[in-house]
């Protein structure tokens, strides 16, 4: 399509690694079933690693892009994802105690190369083309995600469990490789060199954000919106339970996600373009608050179907133009460090939800999806809020990046 025609061959190339690396990302699906079964942990036990894992996630996530800024996002995305590669295949000859402690390693790495990942695609990218760009790699994710589960399945039941995790290490590394090749070094960027002592010195990350005050009402809404976006993989499927639906049923409503998601994501992105970002992110999180509200007649396959539809709109059109606009709005010297804060609340949920969440509905079941609408549509709410006053604020009245400022385009970072 004419409207990704901006977005660079390194990316696409680089969209190519991240589909084969999603492919055999399924570890994650898996891991809980691993601990409890093949390792013989118990279920606390297995949950508080698990848990680890996810606060490492989190912790890769708003620390990769500092390390981007400092020594070049691509070297930062090699060996991240060279150590979470190697980590990773090393599962099976760990025994217990170091591999409790290898799992949040293992997701820290892992946190890192999201975080490198996505500063690497906005210092590529030319302003204007970044919605695109970010939408072609989040569908190459996904679509890698889709084939991923059931082919783990296979390998968990026909090998065994061991070669998810070194399929998925192996899988880390070729990254790595693949990453190398098709995005060239061009030495150090002006944001990196900035990031180790030069460009604005005494700039701070947060007197840059107060500056920029809707890309901290989006951060703040997209927080709020992800420990309500992933209630669906943890009191949802308890919920359809609960009113008499099986796992089949579950899986259907999320194989409903991951298509629509395919199938509409690269031409949203394409068609609105051009559009104000903030009322299609504010959009974006209505929606998710409309998916939940779907759910207060009660549970059914229709309630469900209609839950995820809604949910897989609402994602289709505040994740990607979110990150591009956190990209668009970052400074020069802190582009990676603005990419992290992103990447870091987009999977606070992994975290927070399930205990909030699982918390709310056991002391009142009949509050959690209400709640959940509330929350994500007052998110939606003060992004469209912030999206109107600065449509009617003077120009400049945020700070600026680096495309509205004369600033030429950042090379990719050594």
């Amino acid at each position: 399509m004419k409207a990704f025609r901006d977005v660079p061959r390194a990316v696409w190339l680089l969209a190519a690694g991240v589909f084969v690396n999603a492919v055999v990302s399924f570890t994650f699906v898996f891991v809980f079933l691993y601990l409890t079964g093949p390792r013989g942990l118990g279920t606390a036990q297995a949950g508080l690693v698990t848990g680890l894992g996810g606060l490492g996630l989190v912790a890769g996530n708003l620390t990769g892009g500092w390390y981007g800024d400092r020594f070049g996002h691509r070297r930062v995305l090699l060996a991240a994802s060279t150590a979470a590669g190697l980590v990773l295949a090393s599962f099976p000859l760990l025994p217990g105690p170091l591999l409790c402690a290898a799992l949040p390693l293992a997701q820290y790495a892992a946190g890192v190369v999201r975080a490198a990942n996505a500063a690497l695609v906005a210092v590529t990218v030319p302003e204007g083309a970044r919605r695109q760009a970010f939408a072609v790699v989040r569908s190459a994710s996904n679509g890698g995600f889709v084939i991923g589960p059931p082919l783990g399945a296979l390998v968990a039941t026909g090998l065994s469990y061991d070669w998810l995790f070194v399929a998925d290490g192996l899988g880390t590394l070729f990254f790595a490789v693949w990453t190398a090749r098709v995005v060239p070094a061009r030495g150090a960027s002006r944001a990196a060199a900035a990031g180790a002592g030069g460009g604005r010195p005494g700039r701070s990350l947060w007197r840059e954000l107060r500056e920029r005050p809707a890309v901290l009402v989006v951060l703040g809404g997209v927080l709020v919106t992800d420990l309500v976006y992933r209630q669906q993989y943890g009191t949802f499927p308890v919920f359809l339970a609960d009113h008499g639906l099986d796992a089949a049923d579950f899986g259907f409503v999320i194989a409903l996600n991951g298509a629509v998601v395919l199938l509409l994501e690269l031409p949203a992105a394409a068609l609105l373009r051009d559009r104000p970002p903030l009322p299609v992110i504010g959009a974006g999180l209505v929606l998710v608050g409309a998916g939940y509200a779907a759910l207060l007649p009660g549970a059914g396959t229709a309630t469900a179907a209609l839950m995820i539809v809604l949910l897989s709109l609402g994602e289709i059109l505040y994740k990607t133009t979110a990150t591009a606009y956190v990209a668009d709005r970052a400074p020069e010297h802190a582009a990676g460090r603005f990419q992290s804060l992103y990447a870091g609340v987009s999977v606070s949920g992994t975290v927070l939800g399930p205990p909030l969440g699982g918390a709310l509905y056991a002391a009142a079941p009949g509050l959690l999806w209400p709640v959940c609408a509330a929350l994500a549509g007052g998110a939606g709410a003060a992004v469209l809020y912030a999206g109107r006053r600065r449509a009617r604020g003077p120009a400049g009245r945020e700070g600026r990046p680096a495309h509205e400022t004369g600033s030429p385009p950042q090379a990719v970072a050594g």
